[in-house]
C-alpha cells in the first residue's frame, strides 16, 4: 500500500472542481484509491464521497492506493493536486 500526506492550500478547500479531477484522476487505475479525513476514509473514486468529507483550506489529507498501479495512481494525483493549486 502506497500513502501521502497532503496539506489543502485552496481557499475554497476541496470543493465540486477540484474533486471533480481528482475523481476522475482516481478512476483511471485500477487501484483502490481512498482519502482519509479526520478519522474518516473515503472512495477517491466517487464525487459524493469526496464533497461528504468538507475539506477545506489548512486541512491534512492522506491519499492511500493498494493494488497493481498504486505508485502511479499516488504520482498522478500528486500531479493533479500540485496543477491545481489544491495542495501540496
Amino acid at each position: 500500500m502506497a500513502r501521502k500526506q497532503f496539506k489543502i492550500i485552496d481557499k475554497t478547500g476541496i470543493h465540486a472542481r477540484p474533486a471533480t479531477f481528482l475523481v476522475q484522476t482516481a478512476s483511471k487505475f485500477d487501484s483502490e484509491i481512498t482519502l482519509e479525513y479526520k478519522g474518516k476514509k473515503v472512495n477517491l473514486k466517487s464525487i459524493m464521497g469526496v464533497m461528504s468529507l468538507g475539506v477545506g483550506q489548512d486541512d491534512e489529507i492522506t491519499i492511500c492506493a493498494k493494488g497493481n498501479d498504486e505508485q502511479d495512481a499516488l504520482r498522478n494525483l500528486e500531479e493533479t493536486m500540485t496543477k491545481e493549486g489544491l495542495a501540496y
